[in-house]
């Protein structure tokens, strides 16, 4: 069901009597792009390049030049705005050039933590020598002490 047709059903609907009190239409806007303040390592563009991911929005190319230049930054943007790669694109980057770099990701659920797992082992692919791991209350007591080890020396 398209949105418009939805809304005039909720509007229509006797449970949702005086409930909907502004409704507007805003038209859709031209995307902003940016470009990245700071170069990336090769393999991390052709990678964002391979998957379609260049170039960045705005938002998305000004996060991630202040956080390689390690600022601190807080990305508040609508769902799907792509604010993953807002901080992956610079965890990435800092384990491709500083060999004893790690990164802990820590989520409140365990559904966007393997979401999360899934897009940076998808975003890395290609790249040799980058590794990700779950650890939560399911990981099996075998697999455990290996992550541990592995995350205290994971790139290569």
């Amino acid at each position: 069901m398209d949105p418009a047709a939805f809304l005039a059903e909720l509007r229509a609907s006797s449970s949702y009597q005086d409930q909907i009190v502004h409704l507007e239409h805003l038209p859709p806007s031209e995307a902003r792009y940016g470009e990245l303040g700071e170069a990336i390592h090769p393999e991390l563009y052709a990678s964002l390049a391979a998957f379609g991911l260049l170039p960045l929005y705005s938002h998305q190319a000004e996060a991630v030049s202040l956080s390689i230049q390690g600022r601190n930054i807080i990305v508040v943007t609508p769902a799907a705005s792509g604010k993953t790669l807002c901080y992956n694109i610079p965890v990435v980057n800092r384990i491709l050039t500083n060999k004893e770099a790690r990164a802990l990701y820590i989520f409140p659920t365990k559904a966007l933590a393997q979401d999360q797992l899934r897009g940076l082992k998808e975003l890395t692919s290609s790249i040799k020598g980058v590794r990700f791991a779950t650890f939560d209350g399911d990981t099996p007591q075998g697999e455990r002490g290996e992550i541990k080890r592995k995350g205290s020396h994971c790139a290569h």
